[in-house]
C-alpha cells in the first residue's frame, strides 16, 4: 500500500522539472529501503539522508527541495513511518537510536501534516480530535503527557475553536480568500465555499467537534472557555452572532442536547443565550423539544438562575413568545395532575413551581387574557390537589402558586389568600414572580404579589409602602414621661370574676352548660392540673369528659385554646387509659366526625402513649408530642425521631465516674406495658373498611398517613412489653398491604414503622416468630433504597435496612477465620 501511494503521488508530479525529480525518486527509495530492510544501520543511513529535507541538519538541501518534500512527499513518508512502527523495529538499533530518529520527523516537520497523519492511524471513525486523550491515555497509560489530560486538553481545544472561529469571521468582514495556513488543525480542515456576492463559511467541523465534546461529558471544560469569550465578542458585533446561531445549528440532532445543555447553564443570563443562540428554538425541532420539554419536565437539576436564563431566552423575542406561552400552558396542566403530586419529588414539584412563577412573570395581561380559561380551569384544579396532599411542603406550594397566577391570569376577580408559613422557600418563589429588569419584553408584566402569611397583620399591610409620618402636635411628642421608671408588673395576674370549678365533675358541666364565658375559660385553664389532682374523682367521669373535650369548640377567642384542650384529653387518657382509649379508638373510625377530630385522636393517643411509658414521671407531665419517626403535619408539638432515639440511646448508657453516686429518681414501672393493646388494635383493625364520610384508602390519604406514623409510634412505645411481638407481626401485614401507596407521606409512615418494629421487638423473637414477614420486608426495603422517587423514603429503607443487617450480625456466628 505504501509503494502504490507513492507511485499515485510520482504520477501526479511526472511533469515536474529534474531538481523536483531528484527529490521523488530520493524518496522512492527511502520507501522501498524502509518496507524491505530489516538492517537497522541501512535503515538509519536511509532516515538520516531525508532529514536533510527538513533544513535540520548541517547540509540541508536546497530550499526548492525542502518546499517538494514538505508540501508533496511528507505525508506519504509520514504514512510509512508509521506502518513500520513496532516494539521489534524500533529495537533493530540500541539506545533508542531509532526510535529518537523516527520521532524526529513527527516532531520538526510540518505540524498539521504529522497530526492529520497520527490521527488516521488511531482507531475510531468520529471526530478524533475529540477522543484523542481517551486513545492516548489508553495506550500511554501512567506515561501520558500532561497536556492531553482532559482537564488540559479540552480547555486547549476550546482556544483552538475561538482561533478557528476568528478566522472565519475575519475572513468574511474583509470578503476576501482564506488561506489555511500554521500547524492548527481545526483551521486546516475548515473549508471555505464561494458563493455569489461574498464568501460563506462552513463550521461543520467546528459544530461535530463541539457536539462530540459535550457529549462526552467535557461541557464544564470547552464551554468554560467559549462561553465567556462568545459573550464578549457577540455583545456588539451581528457577525459574530451570525457566526455562532450556524455554529449550533450545525451541530448534529444527537449531540444537540448536550450542547444546549451546557450552554444553558454557561450562560449568565438570558440576554447571552439571545446572542449565542438566536431563534434556533424555531428553526430546529430537536433543539425546540430539549429547550422546552426535557429542560423543564424531564430535568430538575437546574438552579433558579439557569431557570430564569432559559425562560427568559424564550421571552425576549416575538417569534419565541409564543412556546413561553405553550410552556406555561403545559406547566399549569403537570402541575396540577394529581398523579404527579402524589409521584413526583418534592425537589421537581418545586421546580415546576418555579417554573410557572418566571413564565408569568414574563407574560403581560394582554397575552394570558387569550388562554385565561384554559390557564384557569388548570389552576383550579391543581390548588384542589395541593390542598389534598398529605405534605405541609406540597399544600405551601399550591397556596404560593394560586395566590400569584391567580392574580396574574384574573387579576380583575377575587383574589385568592391563604396563611402559610414564611421560610427562605417562600420568599424565593415570590421573589421569583417579579421580572427581571434586563429581560426586554415585548409586553407589560403583571404586577408582583405580595405575601400573606399568618404572622401578617392589617398594620403591617398598611405601613408596607414606607413610615408613617404622625401629625404634629400629636400624643406621641407632647406626653414623654422618660424620667419616671417604669412600675414592675410582670408578676401581676389577671383578676377574674369568676373562679374555676375545683371539681372534676363541675368542669364537665361548665364546659357544657355553662354562659358565663369567662368561667368556662377558667375551667379549660384549671383542668388539666385538676386531672392529675384527682385521679379517682376524673376515672368516675373519664369517658364523658373525654367526649366533651373531643366535641369542643372555641367560642371566645380563647389564647392556645387547641392546646389547651389536647392537654387536657392527654390527661384523662393518662389517668383512665383503658376506658378512654377504647372511646377515642372507637369514635376515630365512628361517623360524623371531621378529619381534624380523628387526627386530633391520633395525636392525643400518641401523647397519652408517651407519657405511660415514660419512667419517672411527675404528677403534671410536661408535654411533648409524639414520638413518631418525622415530622406530622398539623401538629404542632412533634419532635423529631432522632431526638427520641438519642434519648433512648442515654437512659441505656452506663456512665461510670469516681466520688459518691447520687441517687436517681425513684423507678416507676412502665404503664403503657399493661394497655398498649387498647391503644393499637382497635386503630389497625378497621383501617380499610370505608365509611359515607371516611375512607382511608380513598380520599383520605392525609388521615392515613397520620395513622400509620401513629401506629409506628405506639409500636416504639411498646417495647419489651409482652404485647410487643403480635403488634409488630400486625403492624407489618398492615405495612405489606399498603407498601405500593402513592402518597409520599404514607410511605414514609411505612417505612418508619418497620424501623420500629426492629428496635422494639427483642431480636430473637424477631427471627423465632416473624422470619418470612422479616425477608418480605427486606425485599421490599432494598427495592425501595433504589427506585422510589422520593429522597426521604430512600433514606428511611436505607436506615431499616441498616438495623436488619445489624440484627443479622447480632444473632447469627460470625464466619470461621
Amino acid at each position: 500500500m505504501v509503494d502504490l501511494d507513492f507511485s499515485r503521488a510520482f504520477t501526479v508530479n511526472s511533469r515536474m522539472d529534474p531538481v523536483l525529480s531528484t527529490v521523488r525518486l530520493t524518496v522512492r527509495e527511502a520507501v522501498h529501503t524502509l518496507s524491505s530492510s530489516e538492517d537497522g544501520g541501512c535503515i538509519f543511513s536511509t532516515l538520516g539522508s531525508l532529514k536533510r529535507y527538513l533544513g535540520e541538519t548541517e547540509n540541508p538541501a536546497l530550499p526548492e527541495e525542502q518546499e517538494e518534500f514538505a508540501r508533496i512527499h511528507f505525508s506519504t513518508f509520514l504514512r510509512c513511518l508509521v506502518g513500520k512502527l513496532s516494539p521489534d523495529w524500533l529495537e533493530l538499533l540500541p539506545d533508542g537510536q531509532l526510535e529518537e530518529l523516527w520521532a524526529s520527523f513527527f516532531l520538526e516537520g510540518p505540524a498539521d501534516q504529522a497530526f492529520l497523519v497520527l490521527m488516521e492511524a488511531i482507531e475510531g471513525a468520529a471526530s478524533k480530535v475529540v477522543g484523542l486523550p481517551d486513545h492516548l491515555g489508553n495506550r500511554l497509560q501512567r506515561e501520558n503527557l500532561a497536556g492531553f489530560f482532559p482537564q488540559n486538553y479540552f480547555p486547549l481545544l476550546g482556544e483552538e475553536l475561538l482561533q478557528a472561529l476568528h478566522v472565519v469571521v475575519e475572513s468574511l468582514r474583509a470578503s476576501v480568500d482564506f488561506e489555511v495556513s500554521g500547524w492548527c488543525v481545526l483551521m486546516a480542515l475548515l473549508p471555505l465555499l464561494p458563493v455569489a456576492g461574498g464568501l460563506d463559511c462552513s463550521v461543520s467541523f467546528l459544530s461535530q467537534v463541539l457536539g462530540k465534546a459535550c457529549v462526552h461529558g467535557r461541557q464544564k471544560e470547552l464551554l468554560g472557555v467559549l462561553v465567556p469569550r462568545l459573550t464578549a465578542l457577540t455583545q456588539g458585533s451581528c457577525l459574530w452572532q451570525r457566526v455562532c446561531w450556524r455554529l449550533v445549528e450545525r451541530v448534529p440532532d444527537r449531540a444537540m442536547e448536550a450542547v444546549l445543555t451546557g450552554l444553558v447553564e454557561a450562560a449568565s443570563g438570558p440576554e447571552v443565550l439571545s446572542w449565542l443562540l438566536g431563534n434556533l428554538v424555531m428553526k430546529s425541532k430537536k433543539a425546540q423539544f430539549v429547550m422546552t420539554q426535557k429542560l423543564l419536565f424531564l430535568q430538575y437539576r437546574y438552579t433558579t438562575p439557569v431557570l430564569r436564563s432559559l425562560l427568559g431566552y424564550l421571552a425576549m423575542d416575538s417569534q419565541r413568545r409564543p412556546l413561553l406561552i405553550q410552556a406555561l400552558k403545559e406547566l399549569l396542566e403537570t402541575w396540577g395532575s394529581s398523579s404527579a403530586i402524589r409521584r413526583a419529588p418534592l425537589a421537581q414539584q418545586h421546580y415546576i413551581s418555579k417554573a410557572i412563577l418566571v413564565c408569568l412573570a414574563h407574560l403581560g395581561e394582554a397575552e394570558l387574557q387569550d388562554c385565561r380559561d384554559e390557564l384557569l380551569a388548570s389552576l383550579m384544579a391543581g390548588v384542589q390537589s395541593h390542598l389534598d396532599s398529605s405534605l405541609p411542603a406540597v399544600r405551601r406550594l399550591g397556596m404560593i402558586v394560586a395566590e400569584v397566577a391567580s392574580a396574574q391570569i384574573h387579576p380583575e376577580g377575587p383574589p385568592l389568600r391563604f396563611q402559610y408559613e414564611e421560610d427562605e422557600l417562600t420568599r424565593e418563589l415570590l421573589a421569583l414572580a417579579t421580572p427581571q429588569p434586563a429581560a426586554d419584553s415585548p409586553s407589560e408584566a403583571g404586577p408582583p404579589v405580595a405575601p400573606v402569611t399568618a404572622e401578617t397583620t392589617n398594620e403591617e399591610m398598611v405601613s408596607s409602602g414606607g413610615p408613617q409620618a404622625q401629625p404634629e402636635g400629636s400624643d406621641s411628642e407632647l406626653d414623654s414621661d422618660d424620667e419616671f421608671v417604669p412600675y414592675d408588673m410582670s408578676g401581676d395576674t389577671e383578676l377574674r370574676s369568676s373562679k374555676a370549678p375545683v371539681y372534676v365533675r363541675d368542669c364537665v358541666e361548665a364546659l357544657t352548660t355553662s354562659e358565663n364565658w369567662e368561667r368556662w375559660e377558667a375551667t379549660l385553664r384549671a383542668l388539666e392540673g385538676l386531672i392529675f389532682r384527682s385521679p379517682a374523682a376524673t376515672q368516675e367521669v373519664s369517658v364523658e369528659l373525654a367526649k366533651v373535650l373531643l366535641h369542643l369548640e372555641e367560642k371566645t377567642g380563647v389564647a392556645g385554646f387547641e392546646a389547651l384542650r389536647q392537654r387536657a384529653l392527654v390527661a384523662v387518657t393518662v389517668t383512665d387509659p383503658v376506658r378512654v382509649a377504647e372511646y377515642l379508638t372507637t369514635q376515630f373510625y365512628a361517623l360524623n366526625y371531621s378529619l381534624r377530630q380523628r387526627m386530633d385522636i391520633l395525636d392525643v393517643l400518641t401523647l397519652a402513649a408517651q407519657e405511660l411509658s415514660r419512667p419517672g414521671r411527675r404528677q403534671k407531665p410536661p408535654q411533648r408530642g409524639p414520638p413518631g419517626p418525622g415530622p406530622q403535619p398539623g401538629s404542632p408539638a412533634t419532635p423529631a425521631w432522632q431526638a427520641v432515639v438519642e434519648e433512648r440511646i442515654r437512659s441505656k448508657t452506663r456512665r461510670v465516674s469516681k466520688g459518691s453516686a447520687g441517687q436517681g429518681p425513684a423507678a416507676d414501672p412502665n404503664k403503657f406495658n399493661s394497655v398498649a393493646g387498647y391503644f393499637f388494635f382497635p386503630l389497625i383493625q378497621l383501617f380499610d373498611r370505608p365509611l359515607v364520610t371516611f375512607d382511608l384508602l380513598g380520599d383520605d390519604q392525609l388521615v392515613l398517613g397520620r395513622l400509620v406514623h401513629t401506629l409506628g409510634a405506639l409500636m416504639y412505645l411498646s417495647v419489651n412489653t409482652m404485647v410487643a411481638v403480635p403488634m409488630g407481626k400486625a403492624l407489618l401485614e398492615f405495612v405489606w398491604a399498603l407498601r405500593f401507596h402513592g402518597d409520599i407521606y404514607v410511605r414514609q409512615g411505612l417505612l418508619s414503622a418497620v424501623s420500629s418494629v426492629l428496635l422494639s421487638v427483642p431480636a430473637e423473637r424477631l427471627l423465632a416468630d416473624l422470619p418470612d414477614e422479616l425477608l418480605e420486608a427486606q425485599s421490599w426495603l432494598a427495592d425501595v433504597a433504589q427506585k422510589d422517587p422520593d429522597e426521604d423514603c430512600r433514606t428511611l429503607a436505607i436506615k431499616a435496612l441498616l438495623l436488619l443487617e445489624k440484627l443479622r450480625d447480632k444473632l447469627l456466628p460470625p464466619p470461621p477465620p
